[in-house]
């Protein structure tokens, strides 16, 4: 009889579920035990839920000891199932232990781990909901926020912790401003101020880099005169400016070519006895190398070297764009050999300048040139040198080249930033490859690119510009999920979007999902939607949306009140366009010439030529500045009322002023002289203005399907306005002027349109007749 074979040994089974408090006493009993490693607790895995992690967490046993506390925690993340999902319960609950034991940086480490998998934001909801939250975990919080680059979130825990009178830490509330002046939204420089203010309320004492933070955002709203007068309340804390401090004002005003200021600013940094530094001298020779003032450049580097600082690459780099920018490359070449003569090897900064400066002269075999040489001297190319010659191929249309440049790119070992990927999509946008354009904009997705807002943007302006609404409504709702940042532009371009196309109603909802997104509109925004309303004929609407703006602390800008003013003048109402334009002056608000434009349009528009030239006479007599479009204006409502002598004293005031005339003056003039049976006038008006040198080569400049004068549309005046038109042309091509001149003030007599083309070709024939006249003469 055979053996029985023994049986296989079943799995050890899982111990049996302790009642809850007995399995928290015991895995307190495991943690506390300094020899007992963390794969002890594997077993009870299957019976620990995230509210027993909780009660384990918040022992009295393990309070004082912290590190077992982060370890047992991050074990639970990691072999829990559940728990990840279920953590932020625990997670408040562990950190009153760090904060006890001053763990700030261990604190911070998990609060940053959180937030990186927290799409819904439940930790910042949870912090904002605590009643008496600890100034350690709002300070900390503020930090963790900050670092992960949402200074958006901070700014709101900051704002808890002011409500609260708690004070944060100088480095917290450093960190936050430099965050916030530096984050892409139109409303974070001024809550950068506003943190600033409040931080001053909390008792907090700025050092000078707060300071310097506060003026950079000043200086970056180009608001210059604040940033000059915070350096004397520097002192009321203690605080005197610096290089640094003195340098970020110099480069702001540089860069928008204030020199003059930028020139007093340095007197006022020398009189507090600091001495200019060499960053202080390059940021001059930029300034003027942008405006292209290259001698002043060359007078600020000798002025370096009499002060013992001699120039660096950097200063040369500036030089060399400067005569770049200028189109003077073989200079620019010279002083790239200059500067191997002096021992200063030109880097990679030099190269990509000298390479860009050629392909915008259109110097394409010098700038691949440098290329090739930049390869031989060691000198490697970075992803601003692909970046140059992406750019170049996509405005080119040569949008393969981009492609395969970028391909390139990758294979010599570099990366793709976000600046090449918008480059390139901005490209297929303008060749209207809408295709590829998303294809690129995935394919910045799926390498988990930190997307911008330009991005997005772009493609709505051009699905938008293409009136592909729907898709560019889709695109902006799963942007989010997509990674894309947001702003108020993305809103503000579908919007004009669709008042562009009439659809109102959609226009508003977009706004007001805005708002509920607590996306915070800027004055720009709210032109555009006061702008759409206008153009509607909504203008009383478009005033509630002023008055919104004001609510919320914004300031109207000139944009914002002329867009009104058209508003009531294209609706037919001048008075009320006057009613608003005097309340708002009591406000204010200044008037400019495109005010006095809107508003004598609207009374000509009206009939009310004399009250026009009345507001234009006291316009001009009180030195208020006007233009061509103010001329044409009146003198095109002249000739319509047939004041042709008026008109005729207009365009000799015009021409006096160097105002014009232009294309539309000339129609005007010539139309109501037509209009008016005067063809032999017409033709000596053409004439004496072609002797003045003033009439240009095509009297108009206009679209080739438009007609001259507007009619009825009928198939019957359509039929007449194509036989009066290739009657002029035929007319014009055998050289029969006169005649062609003649048939079209029978056709203007009877009120037939003709199109722009034949009009042209009149024109042009008419010109050429009287330059031919006037060859004879000499």
């Amino acid at each position: 009889m055979d053996p029985t074979p023994p049986e296989s040994s079943p799995p050890p089974l899982p111990p049996a579920p302790l009642p809850p408090q007995e399995l928290i006493q015991t895995i307190t009993t495991i943690l506390a035990s300094n020899n007992m490693p963390l794969q002890a607790l594997n077993t009870y895995i299957p019976h620990l839920t995230p509210p027993l992690v909780l009660s384990i967490l918040s022992s009295k046993t393990l309070i004082s000891r912290p590190n077992i506390l982060i370890s047992f925690f991050k074990w639970a993340q990691t072999n829990l199932p559940t728990f990840p999902h279920n953590s932020l319960p625990s997670l408040l609950s562990l950190l009153p232990s760090l904060f006890s034991h001053r763990k700030f940086s261990d604190a911070k480490s998990l609060l940053l781990g959180f937030i990186a998998t927290d799409r819904r934001h439940d930790l910042h909801l949870s912090i904002l909901r605590l009643t008496s939250p600890s100034k350690a975990l709002l300070d900390t919080a503020v930090g963790a926020y900050v670092q992960s680059g949402q200074p958006h979130l901070a700014f709101q825990i900051f704002k808890k912790m002011k409500r609260l009178r708690l004070r944060p830490n100088l480095l917290t509330c450093n960190t936050l401003l430099n965050s916030l002046v530096r984050y892409p939204s139109s409303h974070s420089v001024s809550f950068s101020r506003e943190a600033f203010n409040d931080a001053i309320k909390l008792g907090i004492v700025p050092n000078v880099n707060t300071f310097n933070i506060v003026i950079y955002g000043y200086c970056l709203e180009n608001k210059f005169k604040e940033a000059v007068e915070f350096l004397n309340v520097m002192g009321k804390y203690n605080c005197s400016p610096d290089n640094v401090t003195y340098n970020t004002i110099l480069d702001a005003l540089c860069k928008k070519g204030r020199l003059g200021d930028a020139r007093d600013l340095l007197m006022d940094m020398k009189s507090r006895g600091l001495l200019p530094n060499r960053n202080t001298y390059n940021i001059l020779v930029y300034g003027y190398c942008k405006m292209g003032w290259l001698k002043e450049a060359a007078n600020v580097i000798e002025l370096m070297t009499q002060n013992n600082l001699l120039p660096d690459v950097w200063t040369y780099n500036m030089l060399i764009n400067g005569l770049c920018n200028e189109g003077r490359i073989e200079e620019a070449f010279k002083l790239r050999d200059e500067m191997e003569n002096l021992k200063l090897l030109p880097d990679v900064v030099s190269y990509n300048t000298l390479i860009n400066g050629c392909l915008e002269w259109s110097k394409i075999s010098e700038a691949f040139n440098l290329l090739e040489e930049m390869s031989k001297k060691g000198v490697k190319p970075n992803a601003v040198t692909h970046n140059i010659t992406v750019k170049w191929y996509c405005k080119e249309g040569k949008m393969d080249d981009a492609s395969n440049t970028i391909r390139k790119m990758e294979e010599s070992g570099f990366s793709p930033d976000c600046v090449t990927y918008n480059t390139l999509i901005n490209g297929y946008c303008k060749s209207g490859n809408m295709g590829e354009a998303f294809r690129t904009m995935d394919e910045m997705g799926r390498k988990n690119m930190k997307m911008d807002s330009v991005t997005l943007n772009t493609i709505l302006r051009t699905l938008c510009r293409e009136k592909k609404l729907e898709e560019a409504y889709k695109l902006l709702s799963s942007a989010r999920k997509r990674g894309y940042f947001i702003d108020e532009v993305s809103y503000g371009t579908l919007i004009v979007g669709y008042f562009k196309d009439g659809n109102v109603d959609r226009a508003l909802k977009l706004w007001d999902e805005m708002k509920e997104k607590e996306i915070i509109p800027s004055t720009v925004t709210y032109n555009c939607i006061i702008g759409g309303l206008c153009q509607c004929g909504k203008t009383e609407q478009a005033i509630s949306k002023l008055n919104e703006l004001l609510e919320s602390g914004l300031l109207p800008d000139e944009t914002t009140y002329n867009t009104i003013l058209h508003g009531y003048c294209r609706e037919g109402d001048v008075e009320k366009a006057f009613q608003f334009h005097n309340k708002m002056v009591e406000n204010s608000f200044k008037p400019d010439v495109f005010t006095c434009n809107i508003l004598l349009r609207g009374l000509c528009m009206e009939g009310m030529l004399e009250k026009a030239l009345k507001l234009f006479n006291t316009w001009v007599s009180k030195g208020k500045a006007i233009d061509t479009v103010t001329y044409n204006t009146l003198i095109t409502s002249l000739c319509k009322e047939g004041r042709l002598d008026d008109a005729f004293n207009l365009l000799s005031e015009m021409e006096e002023k160097e105002l014009g005339p232009d294309h539309y003056t000339y129609n005007a003039i010539i139309t109501a002289l037509t209009d008016s049976g005067r063809i032999r006038e017409a033709e000596e008006f053409m004439s004496k203005m072609l002797e003045k040198g003033n009439l240009p080569d095509q009297v108009l400049q206009l679209d080739k399907n438009e007609t001259v004068v507007t009619s009825e549309t009928s198939e019957e005046s359509d039929s007449s306005s194509v036989a009066y038109s290739e009657w002029i042309k035929e007319l014009c091509t055998e050289g029969k002027y006169k005649d062609a001149m003649r048939i079209f003030g029978e056709s203007k007599q009877k009120g037939i349109a003709v199109d722009k083309s034949t009009y042209i070709n009149l024109m042009d024939g008419l010109i050429k007749r009287r330059k031919s006249i006037s060859k004879e003469a000499r």
